[in-house]
Order: structure tokens, then sequence, then C-alpha cells
């Protein structure tokens, strides 16, 4: 296993400095010692500041602050008159110079300009920002609030299979699920990570056969899954052309679910060898689950789930099937969903259903998230559309997401067709990134070299997945997810590291006052690093852990700009120290912003 690399920490009376850096106190909440003002966002307080004026102006209350597009108009704008002027067939310039002189935002804004057709303009006040930022230097959230009506949430991600290996196709949903489980969690949601694992179904009699008669015990301690992988597919090659093979792997599977004492003894050792072999991958990956919850779970739930519907009158029966018809709903009006097969046997509809009781019912969640691929989508739509004719209120969302390509842009795979084993993925990063990191830093001692390669290498494949918009098929490239330019973890992760080395360099240094912005690198700087708790509760709004991605490599950008335009060591005081609280501010919104991605960041590279 991996080790992680001890976090520095800044100088204890740098730290003791910065949390001297105080506005008068009458502006204070004695309570928390912050300034509640200041701990409200940019963007929300002008979002109020502008209902109270489109409410002043006689106009409806919904109107949308958001970041500029473009710097050189402003740090903020609203189209909220060009709404209103396509709604009531009138000038939406007037309609904007309208609201502007109702707009009291004084405090934080300098005068709101009217641009184009009628778009209103925001540029923060440098004092406004100075004392945004002092605020955050002392605020262990970085300026994130937490929600004020948290809610109680499954997630259901990763879902690998038992008895074969994980691979390349897990990555977005392990990933994603778990990026997102991080920021639901920052946020002050109360959230149970599920692991629904394929640990049931046909395969096993297969396996079963397979364990009786060809298993290597040798092989089987050596590499588990390998082994189980070997026994299946050639009991399967055997089964396609031997009947009497083919007859003995469904006889093991019907002594499986009938609960023969032998077979159940094969299964489980099965699924115990499966989940050490995936707690390795989890623990290199840092990814944790609260249950695991496997098809077999709820073998004994599958019928009560068939009768409940047929009772209800919400499934009927055809052709020997239990069905459910979506008649009123008409792109699935054609396509009913089986929850019985005319053999009896159930399906993945059935234990889905049965999953939906058990985490509202047993587990008291209210709401649920499936992050499964694309090719589920037409699943999903007719597993909610049941729970809904049943009556559960929840929220259930399908965070669907595409697919990972190779450099022939089809899916990735390996030579033999197979496809790429997870941990060989894995260890092919740490490895590449050691080799990196040998010829840029070979003074450092193989043991660092092999950590600090651990978290860069995993960081990158990490990074490279969740920098892409979810459902955007991307193609896997190691030479661009580990370069140290662009939109890369090693980027990000090279400039927390340059953060730690002006520290290191500093030595022991007292900070007593707030920053002071003077340069304009130092408030653009600043500016963004004040936008993090804007960013972080959006990425829930449609599931993308992308736009953190991009706000941290822009918060990157704007610290390597203000780093060649601002000397911070070789500057006299008091701009050294204001410059260093700005330095300090921005590595912990990094460390935070990747941590909240499943991304660790070395001290030195």
């Amino acid at each position: 296993m991996l080790t992680r690399v001890l976090r520095g920490k800044i100088n204890i009376e740098v730290r003791a400095g910065l949390a001297l850096l105080l506005d008068p106190p009458s502006r204070f909440d004695q309570r928390s010692g912050y300034n509640q003002n200041a701990m409200e966002t940019f963007q929300s307080q002008l979002t109020r500041n502008l209902s109270e004026a489109l409410a002043a102006a006689g106009f409806p209350k919904a109107g949308e602050v958001t970041p500029a597009t473009d710097p050189r108009f402003g740090d903020y704008q609203s189209n909220v008159a060009l709404v209103l002027g396509k709604q009531r067939g009138e000038n939406p310039r007037k309609i904007a110079e309208t609201i502007v002189a109702n707009l009291d935002v004084t405090e934080i804004s300098e005068q709101p300009s009217v641009a184009g057709a009628g778009f209103i303009n925001f540029t923060l006040k440098r004092e406004a920002v100075e004392t945004k930022i002092a605020a955050l230097i002392r605020d262990e959230r970085l300026g994130v609030s937490r929600i004020s009506s948290p809610k109680k949430i499954v997630v259901d991600f990763g879902s690998p299979n038992v008895a074969k290996p994980m691979h390349v196709g897990h990555i977005r949903s392990t990933f994603l699920g778990d990026a997102l489980v991080r920021i639901a969690q920052f946020l002050g949601h109360d959230v149970i990570r599920d692991n629904h694992i394929g640990d049931w179904g046909t395969q096993f009699g297969m396996v079963i056969w397979g364990w009786k008669n060809l298993l290597n015990l040798e092989a089987l301690k050596g590499d588990p899954i390998a082994e189980l992988v070997r026994i299946y597919k050639e009991t399967n090659e055997r089964a396609t052309k031997d009947e009497a093979v083919r007859e003995a792997a469904r006889a093991e599977l019907v002594k499986l679910q009938s609960g023969d004492p032998e077979n159940y003894s094969i299964w489980k050792q099965c699924v115990d060898l499966s989940m050490q072999e995936f707690s390795k991958a989890y623990e290199l990956l840092d990814i944790h689950y609260d249950i695991v919850r496997g098809e077999s779970f709820y073998n004994d739930r599958l019928p009560a789930v068939v009768d409940r519907l047929l009772q209800g009158g919400l499934a009927e029966i055809s052709e020997g099937a239990v069905c459910v018809f979506f008649r009123d709903i008409p792109e699935l009006a054609d396509k009913p969903c089986i929850i019985r097969k005319s053999d009896g046997g159930y399906n993945y509809a059935t234990t889905d259903l049965a999953t939906v009781d058990y985490r509202i019912n047993d587990l008291k969640a209210n709401a649920i998230w499936y992050v499964v691929g694309a090719p589920q989508i037409l699943h999903f739509k007719q597993i909610f559309a049941i729970t809904r004719r049943e009556g559960y209120n929840a929220d259930f969302h399908h965070v669907s997401f595409g697919s990972i390509l190779g450099a022939d842009r089809k899916l990735m795979k390996t030579r033999s067709g197979e496809n790429v084993p997870l941990r060989d993925l894995l260890k092919e990063g740490i490895t590449r990134a050691r080799a990196i990191i040998a010829n840029k830093n070979p003074e450092l001692a193989e043991s660092e070299r092999n950590e600090i390669a651990g978290i860069i290498g995993i960081g990158a494949i990490k990074y490279a997945d969740l920098s892409q918009y979810r459902m955007t098929d991307y193609i896997f490239s190691w030479e661009k997810m580990l370069s140290l330019h662009g939109n890369t973890a090693p980027y990000l992760q090279n400039a927390y590291v340059r953060i730690r080395s002006i520290f290191r360099k500093a030595g022991a240094t007292s900070v007593s006052q707030a920053p002071v912005l003077g340069d304009p690198a130092e408030l653009n700087l600043a500016k963004r690093l004040g936008q993090f708790a804007e960013i972080v509760p959006q990425v829930l709004n449609d599931f993308r852990p992308n736009i953190l991605a991009n706000y941290l490599f822009e918060l990157a950008n704007s610290f390597h700009t203000f780093y060649e335009a601002c000397p911070v060591l070789k500057a006299d005081e008091p701009v050294r120290s204001s410059r260093l609280a700005l330095c300090d501010l921005t590595g912990r919104v990094l460390q935070r912003g990747l941590k909240l991605l499943g991304i660790d960041v070395p001290e030195k590279m």
C-alpha cells in the first residue's frame, strides 16, 4: 500500500499571524469571530441586491448574477433585463437602466454599468475583496457554507462484478461517485456510499462448475481474480461445444439458488476473494464505502416486489412474463419493463426496485443517486417511473457518463481485445510518474520518490477523468495527463508544491496585517480565491466535478501570473507578508479543492 506524503504545515508563527488579520471588531459576529457579510459570496450578495432592485422597480424578483464572461466588462453580470425585455416586449436597455437606478451595491461594487443590449455589469471594489480575503484566511471552510436543508443521500457507484477484475470501464463511475460524495458531505449532506456489486447471476453456474473441475489452487492463491476468470472462460468455451457441460453448469446454478451448502460455500469464497482484490484498489485510490449491498442481498425481497406491483395494478402478466407498461409516457410507451421473466426468473429491474425499497424504508434516504453509464438511461427511466407510481417521493437521479477511448477513438482495450485491468492502469501511472520525478528531482530518496509517484500518478488518472464533462467520451493519453503544463493534476500539484517551497524558504515569518491588493495580479488572484465558495455548491446542480476542476486550473493560472509579476520573499514589508498570506490561501484552496476530487498533493515534486 502506498503511504501518503505528510502534509507540510505552514510555520506556526505564520499561522498565528494570519489569525490576527481582523477588521474592526464592530463588524464581526462575537460568537464566531467572522464578518458575516464578508462570508456571504459576492455572487449571492449581488444576486440578493439585484432581487431587491427588481422589486423596487416593480419587476419580478427573479434575477441571477453570474461571473462575467469577459473580465474587460467587470467581475459579474446579469442578463435579467434582456429576459424581462423579451417577456414584456420592452426595450431591455431601458429596463436595465431602471434596475441600475434602484441598485444599491456600494458596499462591494463600483457603480454598475449597462452594456450592449442590456447587460448589467458589476466590478468589485478593491476594499471589498481585501475584506473577503481577510475573512477567508481565518475560515477553515474557505467561505463554503453548509447547505441549509441537508438530505440523506445514498450514492450507488463503482459496482464491480465478482469473479472479474476491475477494469478501465469502472473508472468513471468510481471516480465520479467518490467526488460527488466528498462534495456532498462537505456541503453538509448525510451520505451513504453503497457499492452495489454484481455478486449473483447465471455466470456463477459456470464459475462453480469450473471451480469443481478446473481449479488450480496454487494459481488461486497467487492471483485469485485471474484464476476465477480463467476457469469461467474455459468452462464457457467447453459449454459452447458440449451440451453436457452446459447442462451441468446450469444445474450448479440451480443448486446455488436453492441454497446448496457446497455451492453456497464456493460462491461465498468467490465473493470474499473478489472483495479482497477490490479493497486493494480502493485503498490505493483512497476510496471508501459505507455499505456493500450486492445483488444477492436482495434475493429474498424479489418475490414481494413482483407481488406488490401485481396487487397494486401497476404490473400485469403478458405472454407469461410480469411487466410494467408505460402507456401514458410517450417515450416509454413501446418499452415495457419486465420484472419477472416467463421462466420465473428475475432481472436487474426487479433487483433495482428492491434496492429502492431498502434504501428508502430501511436506510431512510430521501435522495438516491445512481452513478451508472449512459447505456442504462432507458433502464433508469423505467425504474424511476415505477417508483413514482408507487408513491416514492425521494429525489432519484441517474448520473450518467460517457466512455473512455483509446488512441483509435474506440473503447479502450488491450491488444488482445480485453478490458484494461484497473490495477495495471494504476501501476503504469505510478511507474510513469516515478520516472518523471527521478528525472526532475533525482536527489530525492527512493522511498520519498515512490510516495510522491503514487500521489502524482493516481491523481493524474483521476483528474483526467473528472476534468471532463461527464457525458463526454474522452481519449486516454498518458502524455497529456502527466504533463506539467495545461489542465492536468501535475500542473495543479506543482502550483501547490511551489507555494510550499516559498514557505520553506521563508522560514519563521510573522504576518500581522491583512493583504493589501495593490498590484492587478494580486487583485485578480484574490478575486479568483473568492469564487471557490461559489463554485463548490454548483457542482451538484448537474453533477459536474469538471466545474471544480476547471476552477482550480484557472486559480493555478492566476497564481502563476501573480508569482511572475509580484516578488514575494524579496518584497519589503508589509507587502511581503501580504503576498505570503495570498500564497498560503491559494495553497489551501488548491489542496482542499483537489481533495474534494479525491486527489492528494505532495510537498515536493
